[in-house]
């Protein structure tokens, strides 16, 4: 099933991911930094990396959920689809909360606001794996008919069609 939201031949979904995933995961990775070093120059930066990879959260779920809705009904790829996005929102929301908790005092934020962003974190992975079930397992935002020897998605052909560089070897 072929992404419906698409840039350049590729899921806008799956080109924007990547930044929220590594901005909340790095955060995270900075706030035990802190923890261990009682250096509050890391959640500081933790802070402003939680706030932009809740805008990027939010920029890629709008594309994803353009793709959710182009999956057929009553398919196994619509439930996990459904899990993916809910349990998205609800990292983005632990984030939300833990980046708001932090707010007064970035430096020393409560902590609270650590177990939020943990707890996220956590989730993410489990929802990371279900984003990885669709594709690998499920072929979810997958061109119809790709093959290893497929043309170029600039190519304005289809998946489908034989490179002629695969007789080529």
């Amino acid at each position: 099933m072929e992404s419906r939201a698409k840039l350049f031949g590729h899921s806008i979904h799956a080109m924007l991911i990547a930044f929220p995933v590594g901005l909340l995961v790095t955060a995270v990775i900075f706030d035990v930094l802190h923890l261990v070093s009682n250096n509050g120059e890391w959640t500081l930066i933790s802070y402003y990396m939680i706030g932009a990879g809740i805008i990027g959260g939010l920029t890629a779920a709008v594309f994803g959920f353009i793709d959710y809705l182009a999956i057929p009904a009553a398919t196994r790829a619509k439930s996990v689809g459904r899990a993916h996005g809910v349990g998205n929102v609800i990292v983005v929301v632990l984030f939300v909360i833990s980046w708001w908790l932090r707010r007064e005092s970035p430096q020393q934020p409560p902590s609270t606001a650590l177990v939020f962003s943990f707890l996220g974190v956590a989730l993410a992975a489990v929802t990371a794996w279900m984003g990885g079930e669709l594709v690998e397992r499920l072929g979810v935002a997958v061109d119809d008919g790709a093959h290893l020897d497929a043309p170029s998605s600039l190519s304005g052909q289809p998946a489908s069609v034989a490179s002629r560089s695969s007789s080529v070897h």
